[in-house]
């Protein structure tokens, strides 16, 4: 009987080492997570009845809002130098697309000197993001 009870003993495994593993695991993965804020700025999207996905190919987002305040990958430019930051951001390897994401209630005016800007930076292909309603 006392043989047995010794070989139970020995047969325990030490997780002590696993439990390490896995959580110096998850803190590794939590530290180097990029997550990404969906929204910089607070729009609301104009609602499409046509329309379809869009892929998930390399972009360069520019969001507009309602005040007409332009961000380009979640920073701020002005729009005198669009063009400019738009050639730059282009130029990063298969980033040849932009997606305007822009507020149901911002100026025309702005959203066409996007597009405008967009067109003269070489981007080859431009969707303007919208919702289904």
């Amino acid at each position: 009987m006392d043989s047995d009870l010794s070989n139970r003993a020995r047969s325990v495994l030490n997780l002590t080492p696993l439990i390490d593993i896995v959580f110096l695991l998850l803190v590794f993965f939590m530290l180097t997570s990029h997550f990404i804020d969906d929204q910089a700025i607070d729009i609301q999207l104009p609602k499409a009845k046509s329309g379809s996905e869009t892929s998930d190919t390399a972009f360069v987002e520019v969001v507009v809002d309602a005040a007409g305040t332009l961000l380009v990958n979640g920073r701020t430019v002005q729009l005198d130098r669009l063009e400019e930051t738009l050639r730059g951001a282009l130029h990063a390897p298969d980033s040849r697309y932009v997606r305007l994401r822009g507020d149901h209630q911002a100026q025309l005016g702005l959203i066409v000197a996007v597009i405008d800007a967009a067109r003269s930076a070489g981007a080859e292909s431009l969707d303007l993001l919208t919702l289904q309603p």
